[in-house]
């Protein structure tokens, strides 16, 4: 009996030491396969008289080969520029606070899948720690503030409550991952800016067309394009548009000459017969310094010329030169009322909320 308890018990103090070998050999794999990564965020001071980059007493030494797609020192991306900002005017902001600065490349991994609430645009940005100026996250750079926006109202209405509360979760669900906290304007607050400047902007909206009515014989796509560009038009990235660039680059064009699409596609475009034009210009689009209804005018009437086209408006009204004076006056007031509303025509705010 007691050589048998004896062996039982032999047994069972080898089955415990081999547990405890096996349990401490794969807490010392886990530690080691965390160490590299803790030694990229929290690199520990050389010691006097070692060498740079020489290993140290205590020091975590990365046991995985280096991420040579990592930026090198002196090499950060340079300030992303000529993108859309939140602007407190026309987006409800969210603020996400974070404990401390944190890589681009670890924000991108969360950011939403979908940059959009409903039918309204999301912007991210993130400000910079290197030069304190706001951008969208972008890889190699480090960021200690984060915000969030959506847009209060566009040409599809303004924001409602399914919205925001689609904007809301898609931005917690953000913060979570980044370990932050995030702050939301009240919901019934937006809701109601939302509406207030959906109404602005309803009243004071306004897209300048001109129609070309054929006179004779029809046209050519071919022949328009050949007309068109002698005016300073060119292709458009859609089927049927010939567009007036801006002055700046990635803004709307100027004006914009439109014909049925479906001609457009036809396998001979020389064959293909047109017998009207659409010239129009986005008003809240286009700066005033543009002087777009200038070339609204001058554009109609160079092409009613070289196509011996009648210029008419969507009633098949033509146009004399009464009708395109009090269209000047009206245009005047619209551009006075909508810079008074710090929403000047052609300003990215201004472009953001009439798209």
């Amino acid at each position: 009996m007691n050589s048998s308890l004896t062996l039982y018990l032999a047994i069972l103090g080898g089955i415990v030491l081999v547990v405890f070998l096996v349990h401490s050999t794969w807490q010392a794999r886990k530690l080691a396969a965390r160490q590299p990564r803790r030694a990229a965020l929290e690199p520990v001071d050389t010691q006097a008289g070692a060498l740079p980059g020489e290993p140290q007493l205590g020091d975590d030494v990365p046991t995985q080969p280096m991420d040579l797609s990592a930026p090198a020192p002196g090499t950060v991306p340079p300030l992303k520029r000529g993108h859309a900002h939140l602007d407190a005017l026309v987006d409800a902001i969210a603020t996400i606070t974070i404990e401390s600065p944190m890589s681009g490349d670890h924000i991108l991994l969360h950011v939403p899948a979908t940059r959009r609430a409903g039918s309204k645009p999301v912007l991210i940005e993130a400000l910079r720690a290197d030069c304190g100026e706001w951008e969208p996250p972008q890889a190699g750079v480090t960021y200690t503030e984060l915000q969030a926006g959506v847009l209060l109202a566009n040409r599809t209405g303004g924001l409602n409550e399914i919205e925001y509360s689609e904007f809301v979760q898609k931005i917690q669900a953000m913060a979570d991952a980044l370990g932050g906290a995030v702050e939301f304007p009240d919901m019934l607050d937006v809701v109601g800016r939302a509406k207030e400047l959906d109404a602005f902007a309803g009243a004071h909206d306004a897209q300048l067309a001109m129609r070309l009515y054929a006179r004779g014989s029809a046209w050519s796509v071919g022949y328009v394009q050949q007309q068109a560009s002698r005016h300073g038009f060119l292709p458009g990235s859609l089927p049927g548009r010939l567009v007036l660039p801006g002055q700046e680059e990635g803004a709307p064009p100027v004006l914009t000459l439109q014909f049925d699409a479906q001609v457009a596609f036809a396998d001979d475009s020389d064959q293909a017969a047109l017998r009207e034009l659409l010239l129009a210009f986005d008003v809240p689009q286009t700066a005033a310094e543009q002087a777009p209804f200038r070339a609204w005018c001058a554009a109609g009437e160079a092409l009613a010329m070289a196509l011996d086209a009648v210029m008419a408006d969507d009633q098949g009204q033509p146009f004399s030169p009464a009708a395109f004076a009090s269209i000047e006056g009206e245009l005047a007031r619209l551009y006075e009322a909508l810079a008074a509303r710090d929403l000047a025509a052609g300003s990215a705010a201004a472009r953001r909320l009439f798209s």
